[in-house]
């Protein structure tokens, strides 16, 4: 996809964890502006709740598109509220097949409560095999019969724990909490890669076949940073933390007829941007009563060169985490300790330089204040969930 077409180095998520960086994909808003976006992720133990959700009445990608005249399918991962007060068919999709939850076992379907969790529209639907392969069959099977234009939502859980490949079904029997520390390796992780990969290729080619491959646009990221066995290098931290390798994410934007192939973009953009950069593209507007906080990136599709100067924050309950990035520098609080970095010179985030550039400092704090002033506060009964801790795996000093 990176050779038929545009490559983000400056791109990224809205969280460092999954569900929160969901609403701003749904909505093209800041994550915290409804209540779900608070939980780091939502926790599968919350299921039934009526107040962590995505809620049906709000605007999204899927139901402003469907308003266009798209036809509109999730396959895969929602994550943003369960039956019977949330789901995608409340939310704009008209078909979904997939799992309500953040992550399940790939051949139990099983999420980390234990509770079966793959369905079709809002009915559980018991089948066999390995999840990533249903989802690409469901995705392929979408797109050689839907009317055009079409939106599809692909959310793949690879390469998600627990840690299984096509040849793991005796590993899935085997462990009782899916959440599990005892298995995996880097082996696996690269073959559940690999596993995706092949889906994503055939549903290139189901486009192709169909004759809707030139003026498609097909985008490939993710939720949040790298998984326990992925390698962010040079970027330093992982999934949970707001440094560079916990939300800068891929960015491949595959559209023939309008990108011009092989190329890379240095514009700074974030997961909520798509919902804009969707709408412009189909010719569809968003509500007026929801006003966007992402912008559309269509300019820089057309264009790799222009860049588009803008301020980027995020927040975290989890560790207390801020962070604000504006041009090459960026402002990180994590418990109470500040830091300054010039993402230009020390995209490793190992030097800072707090204390050489003290107005910068203030100017970057000064920034994230007037944000942070637009948004509600974090809830006090917001929760955050850690699959494992110290006590699980050892980490360098």
């Amino acid at each position: 996809m990176a050779a038929q077409g545009l490559r983000f180095t400056q791109g990224y998520a809205n969280s460092s964890v999954c569900s929160p960086t969901r609403f701003a994909l749904m909505t093209g808003r800041w994550q915290h502006r409804l209540r779900g976006g608070a939980d780091e992720p939502i926790a599968s133990a919350r299921r039934g709740s009526s107040t962590l959700g995505l809620p049906p009445g709000h605007p999204t990608l899927p139901s402003l598109l469907a308003g266009a005249g798209y036809a509109t399918a999730l396959v895969g991962k929602w994550h943003l509220g369960w039956l019977p007060h949330f789901g995608p068919l409340k939310s704009g999709y008209q078909e979904f097949f997939g799992a309500m939850s953040g992550g399940l076992d790939y051949f139990t379907h099983r999420d980390s409560t234990g509770a079966h969790d793959l369905w079709e529209g809002e009915r559980e639907s018991p089948r066999e095999g390995y999840l990533t392969d249903l989802f690409s069959q469901k995705a392929v099977e979408f797109v050689k019969r839907a009317r055009q234009p079409f939106l599809l939502s692909l959310h793949y859980t690879a390469p998600h724990w627990p840690w299984e490949t096509r040849d793991d079904e005796a590993e899935a029997r085997r462990i009782e909490k899916i959440f599990h520390t005892d298995g995996g390796s880097v082996r696996t992780y690269a073959r559940m890669i690999r596993h995706m990969d092949e889906g994503i290729g055939a549903v290139l080619d189901a486009l192709r076949a169909i004759g809707a491959e030139e003026n498609t646009i097909v985008v490939f990221t993710s939720d949040n940073g790298g998984e326990r066995f992925s390698d962010t290098w040079p970027l330093l931290g992982k999934k949970m933390d707001l440094l560079e390798g916990g939300i800068r994410v891929p960015y491949i934007v595959r559209w023939p007829s309008h990108v011009r192939a092989g190329s890379t973009t240095a514009q700074q953009a974030i997961t909520m941007d798509w919902v804009p950069t969707f709408l412009d593209a189909a010719g569809a507007a968003a509500d007026p009563r929801y006003p966007l906080d992402g912008v559309s990136l269509l300019p820089v599709l057309d264009d790799p060169t222009r860049e588009m100067k803008r301020d980027l924050f995020w927040r975290m309950k989890f560790r207390a985490q801020k962070a604000a990035r504006s041009g090459d520098w960026k402002y990180l609080s994590v418990e109470g300790h500040e830091y300054l970095f010039n993402l230009a010179s020390d995209e490793r985030e190992r030097a800072n330089v707090a204390k050489r550039f003290p107005g910068k400092l203030d100017e970057l704090k000064r920034l994230y204040a007037a944000w942070e002033a637009t948004l509600p506060p974090i809830p006090e009964d917001a929760k955050f969930s850690l699959v494992y801790g110290p006590a699980e795996l050892p980490n360098p000093s």
